[in-house]
């Protein structure tokens, strides 16, 4: 009864001159659906489809910012999860002296852990290193296309407030006086927050970011924000094309793209990127790169751009896998304005004894003929090695690819407005893979579709539990297999490293991931490992 009273009268509103719909109109559409009901079905269901087409144009009408989600929420928690209760306090590795450097430009690839060391001793101030990494970026940023803009006088400000309060002896932490960048779509007081894209690239929001006023709050530095492909994919921007530091004819994958660049070579200690489907693994990859795609529900995506409310995840990018763990220290945790966000603890030491996970391997994955099969095949030598007994694993056999319609629905209601006035036609890509197709296309999905794929989502999880029952930590190959895609759904952690080079010396990364809500095992087995190579100490000297 109370939904006949709402449609009756509660929610009636003008009627706008539109064409008819007919049973042949309705037939034409219900071919493109793969639907097959019968005319006199269809002519029943007139009426109805005139008054939700007048719905569809009243909503339109309603201002939706891009930060207004929607009343639905992905629940990632598997039935019978349970969260770790005990808070314990962040434990990092104990580090011998650190000297500076007898050459100066080496400071460009310390890792945060070092740089803090250096400057809660009070060998280098934060203004020093602000200064330093300030100057790279504008030396290196012409050839790699990595900032959309400098915050160097909020640097400044924030470096010259850091040394005095390490000089009073108030030193906050690891991050206390280090520079960072972020991935221009989290927003930034008194900067432009440009999302990559040409109809939004003179965008001012007036506020920071969570991510980013927590890392003020640690005593980091901002910089500068850096570059992301257009809304969020690929490497391309109204600026141009991110470049890897690697090979500067390449790009730098995305969307993360100008954070992992800028962190490769050594123009910042650390940087912020975001996930919804690869985007920290993808530009990780292409720049060698450390990068931390953590839980779905961890990080709040307050003052985050939306692309898709169900996947998106906010994670650090670095030059370690420890310094993945402090940043993300920093940053995960609820902020009561991100509802996804889940208050559990992050209970991170290095000293937990590794031997006693379970640790699983893709198999399948790693079988298959692929691009990086060299050097992944080296890693899980290297595991067995080390004294770790891999499990052989596979993921769960459903249609994961078709979910992927996820992105595209969520991405056409966050940017409904400018597909529908025209604004995407100024976006840099064009091409049938590019978002302005995606947004017009994804007009056609039908709701119950969507939420059909939303309901085999549900079972996704389900799945994935009874696999993560089996091991604690798994390894897969970063791009091989559907690996990728399916944890991207489901929302489970994922570290991803570097774990050798091609023959073009190009790096290859590998990826490895946890339980739900499970980083600090995660990072802690990972750092293991790291710690045991030293591709991630290799620097991209001669492209630059």
């Amino acid at each position: 009864m109370g939904l006949a009273l709402f449609f009756s009268g509660a929610f009636v509103g003008r009627t706008l001159e539109v064409e008819k719909i007919t049973v042949p109109m309705v037939q034409s559409a219900q071919k493109l659906l793969g639907l097959d009901f019968k005319p006199s079905q269809l002519d029943t269901a007139l009426t109805e489809l005139t008054d939700l087409r007048q719905s569809y144009i009243r909503l339109r009408e309603a201002k939706l910012e891009n930060s207004v989600p929607p009343a639905l929420q992905f629940n990632p928690i598997p039935v019978g999860f349970t969260f770790e209760r005990e808070r314990e306090r962040f434990k990092a590795s104990e580090l011998k002296k650190v000297d500076l450097p007898a050459n100066r430009e080496d400071i460009a690839y310390l890792t945060v852990r070092e740089l803090a060391e250096l400057v809660r001793t009070k060998k280098i101030s934060s203004v020093e290193l602000t200064t330093f990494f300030l100057a790279r970026l504008k030396k290196y940023d012409p050839k790699l296309h990595c900032v959309t803009s400098y915050t160097e006088e909020l640097a400044m400000q924030q470096a010259k407030q850091a040394d005095a309060e390490i000089k009073k002896g108030k030193y906050k932490g690891l991050l206390h006086g280090i520079p960072f960048g972020v991935k221009d779509l989290l927003s930034t007081k008194g900067y432009k927050t440009t999302w990559g894209s040409v109809p939004y690239k003179d965008q001012v929001i007036d506020e920071d970011a969570t991510v980013v006023q927590k890392l003020r709050d640690a005593g980091a530095v901002l910089v500068a924000k850096l570059t992301l492909g257009e809304l969020a994919m690929g490497d391309v921007w109204y600026g141009g094309k991110t470049r890897t530091p690697w090979d500067i004819t390449r790009g730098s994958s995305g969307s993360s793209a100008g954070s992992a660049s800028a962190v490769a070579a050594g123009l910042l200690p650390f940087a912020i990127g975001t996930e919804t489907l690869g985007s920290i693994v993808s530009p990780s990859t292409a720049c060698g790169t450390t990068g931390l795609r953590p839980t779905y529900g961890r990080v709040s995506r307050h003052g985050a751009m939306a692309l898709s409310w169900s996947m998106d995840k906010i994670g650090p990018i670095t030059r370690s896998v420890e310094d993945c763990a402090i940043v993300f220290n920093a940053i995960y945790g609820p902020d009561g304005k991100d509802q996804s966000v889940l208050d559990a603890p992050f209970n991170y030491t290095p000293e937990i004894n590794v031997k006693k996970l379970r640790i699983g391997y893709l198999k399948s994955g790693f079988e298959r003929t692929y691009a990086f099969k060299t050097q992944d095949q080296a890693t899980l030598e290297a595991l067995r090695k080390a004294g770790h007994e891999l499990i052989p694993i596979e993921l769960p056999k459903l249609p994961v690819n078709d979910l992927v319609m996820t992105i595209s629905v969520e991405g056409a209601a966050a940017f409904e407005d400018i597909t529908l006035n025209g604004q995407v036609d100024k976006m840099v890509n064009q091409d049938r893979n590019a978002w302005p197709n995606t947004f017009r296309s994804a007009r056609f999905i039908p709701a119950v579709e969507y939420l059909q794929a939303q309901r085999v989502r549900y079972q996704l999880v389900q799945e994935m539990e009874k696999l993560m029952k089996q091991v604690d930590v798994y390894v897969s190959p970063s791009f091989a297999g559907s690996n990728l895609v399916i944890t991207n759904l489901t929302g489970h952690p994922c570290v991803v490293i570097p774990n050798g080079f091609t023959n073009q010396n190009r790096p290859t990364t590998i990826t490895f991931i946890g339980k739900l809500f499970g980083e600090a095992n995660l990072l802690a087995f990972v750092k293991e490992y790291q710690d045991k190579t030293d591709f991630h100490k290799k620097h991209p000297v001669v492209a630059l």
